[in-house]
């Protein structure tokens, strides 16, 4: 078994439980080698102006990480919050709040219909990175991310989607109605069971695994 052995959706709930309780590896700071991580592959592609779109959970909080990586070198970058600012809770909180100290543009979306602002800064976008749901998702997409979904996948942007594409089942590799359709996929540890059908496939892109200081010892653990 190697760390590129994939994961199953509560697999990889078991790495975030282990990683705390039993390795003592802060979840703030495996939030922080996998949003610089995503960064480095995003920087790899001159990738322009760049939208970067959160949900309330930890995938957000990796978007936050990037975006402050992203504007550390210069890269323009705004972020489009699709939940309210109270919902951003435990790892993800630390690093919004050191988001909005640091003067980066932040568009709160997170109203039914879609805002202006948002279709304006997709509208100058070159990449759109997708940090708005995680591998929990069982459910088709609720609004205002399923618009969102729509709109990304109907601008001419590249996609860069963490972990998995928002509206993707990890487990089954099924997409829901509707999924993110990726250029690129920045998932951590190892891929994910379900990323090997066809039909995750065509919503995966080029798919990158990030590793984010996670011990070989703790994923032979998880894997058995």
């Amino acid at each position: 078994m190697t760390s590129r052995t994939p994961l199953t959706r509560e697999q990889s709930r078991a790495v975030d439980v282990l990683a705390a309780e039993k390795y003592h590896i802060p979840g703030v700071i495996l939030m922080e080698n996998a949003g610089r991580g995503c960064a480095e592959l995003l920087r790899s592609k001159s990738p322009g102006n760049v939208l970067i779109c959160c949900g309330p959970g930890n995938n957000g909080g990796d978007g936050y990480v990037i975006a402050r990586q992203l504007d550390l070198h210069q890269v323009p970058v705004k972020v489009a919050l699709f939940c309210s600012r109270e919902r951003v809770q435990g790892d993800a909180a630390i690093n919004f709040k050191i988001l909005t100290a640091s003067d980066i543009e932040i568009l709160d979306v997170s109203d039914e219909p879609l805002c202006e602002s948002f279709r304006a800064a997709l509208a100058e976008a070159d990449w759109v990175v997708d940090a708005m749901l995680g591998t929990g998702v069982t459910s088709p997409p609720r609004e205002p991310i399923a618009s969102a979904i729509r709109a990304i996948n109907a601008s001419p942007a590249k996609v860069l989607a963490i972990d998995i594409p928002s509206g993707l089942d990890c487990d089954t590799g099924e997409p829901h109605d509707p999924t993110i359709e990726a250029d690129l996929t920045a998932t951590f540890v190892t891929p994910k069971i379900g990323y090997e059908t066809a039909a995750a496939q065509k919503c995966l892109g080029e798919l990158h695994v990030i590793d984010i200081g996670t011990p070989q010892k703790m994923l032979r653990e998880v894997l058995g």
